[in-house]
């Protein structure tokens, strides 16, 4: 089983189990329908866990462009193995989303709220403001990024990491999700966008694209911050 697949396979349990619970909560006539954040964080973190665990030995489960960045800009991970570890993080939320979606099907029909369908696969500001979004994008993804650094071993992540790393997102979820939903990963939300909006679901708004930049600028640049002072300390 080759790096691209694992990455692929990691990402994909990450989004069908984040955009899960993220549906679980906002969708109509669910059980955890309204259950609250504390259940989005929890269900994000379990969802970081079970993936590094199983893609961890096979590509050392990156499933973030944004740890892939940072661990090459600190020479931990080869620059040249980047561009195919992104791509496969992006077809493996694409179509974790879409696993997602078919689960929950009779559930988007029964809402009729645009926004929540739009939420479950994607984020948004609390408070629109552009600079503050994109400032709180780059904190939190600062966050992971240098914590993976002193949590895991070696230059990936295996599976021995994946309940610190999972901790380490709850915990980012619990502090620091509150004003942009913690993308924190660029495949995490912009795979799912591109679903979003490719996809026949039923009473759905626009994909949003004018916040969509936010997402994935945010996090590359905390990435990069990360990997930067790690590589200087």
């Amino acid at each position: 089983m080759t790096p691209f697949f694992g990455e692929l396979l990691g990402t994909f349990i990450l989004i069908v189990l984040g955009n899960g619970v993220n549906a679980n909560v906002s969708l109509s006539k669910t059980y955890g329908n309204n259950s609250g954040w504390i259940v989005i964080s929890f269900g994000w973190a379990i969802a970081v866990f079970v993936a590094v665990f199983i893609a961890g030995p096979i590509s050392g489960a990156h499933i973030n462009p944004a740890v892939t960045i940072g661990l090459a800009i600190a020479d931990k991970f080869p620059w040249n193995s980047v561009p195919a570890y992104i791509l496969a993080q992006l077809i493996g939320a694409f179509f974790g989303a879409s696993a997602a979606f078919l689960h929950y099907r009779p559930h988007f029909k029964a809402t009729n709220n645009p926004e929540a369908k739009l939420g479950i696969f994607s984020t948004g500001p609390a408070i629109k403001s552009t600079t503050d979004n994109l400032i709180s994008e780059v904190i939190g993804t600062f966050v992971l990024v240098f914590g993976v650094f002193f949590l895991v071993s070696g230059n990936g992540l295996g599976s021995l990491d994946a309940l610190p790393v999972g901790l380490l997102v709850l915990g980012i979820g619990l502090s620091l999700g509150g004003s942009t939903g913690y993308a924190i990963n660029p495949a995490r939300d912009l795979g799912p966008r591109i679903f979003h909006a490719l996809a026949p679901i039923p009473g759905k708004r626009d994909s949003n694209w004018r916040y969509a930049w936010i997402p994935v600028l945010g996090p590359t640049i905390g990435a990069t911050l990360a990997g930067f002072l790690f590589s200087i300390i």
